[in-house]
Order: structure tokens, then sequence, then C-alpha cells
């Protein structure tokens, strides 16, 4: 299906760039959590850094990480690394597909039901 004023990227495209932003989210939460057991110092290093950047670009998050300092280049490297083993072995992409499906299918059901419920009272009161 033509999907118009996507520009140069299709809607896959965008998904896939959001979705890219997303694994560096989750790969940032499960470096946290494992540094919080048994790094602690670079814990409140990451958590630091993470007060000051934001992670809606999840690339230009781990090249600021990077370059903050040899200690963080580490911490960044973990992420990237983490980043793409969930993507390639934990994300689970059929769930994705199942999960997206059934959230349109049962939103468009109870848009449509409330909107006839509400014409329909609205007749009724005329």
């Amino acid at each position: 299906m033509y999907v118009p004023g996507f520009g140069e990227a299709s809607p896959e495209a965008k998904a896939a760039k959001n979705l890219h932003n997303f694994f560096t989210y989750v790969a940032v939460r499960i470096v946290t959590a494992q540094l919080q057991s048994y790094n602690t110092e670079a814990y409140k290093e990451l958590m630091e850094f993470l007060d000051r950047h934001s992670l809606n670009d999840g690339d230009e998050f781990c090249a600021s990480l990077m370059r903050e300092s040899s200690r963080h280049k580490g911490l960044a490297l973990r992420i990237l690394e983490v980043r793409s083993a969930y993507c390639k072995n934990d994300f689970e992409w059929d769930n994705l597909e199942r999960v997206a499906v059934k959230m349109v299918d049962e939103s468009n059901t109870r848009l449509m039901r409330d909107y006839v419920l509400e014409t329909s009272t609205a007749e009724n009161e005329k």
C-alpha cells in the first residue's frame, strides 16, 4: 500500500528507527540493572550521565557517552553490545506483530462501538 507523506523513508523505516532507539533504552536499562548489583561506582557514573543526556536518540546518546571519558567509553561499548544482543536474540519479533495487530483491532472496535453508542443515544434523545 502506498503511504504518502513519508518523504525518503517508508513507514517501516521510520518504525525501525524508533525501535532502534527503543533498543538503546532497553540496553541502558539492562546495563544499569547489572551495574547496580556489581559495580556501584560505574552505576552512579552512568546514572549521572543519564541525568544530563537524553535517550531520545540512541546513537547520539552512545556517541556522547563514548566521548565522556575512558570509563564511560567502556559503558557505551557494553550498551552497544547489549543493544545488539537484545535485538538479535531476545526481542520477540513475532510477538510484536501479534500485539500490534491486536491493539489496532481492539482500538478500532472500541472506537467504532463508542461512536455507535454515542450517536444512537443522541438519536434516541431527539
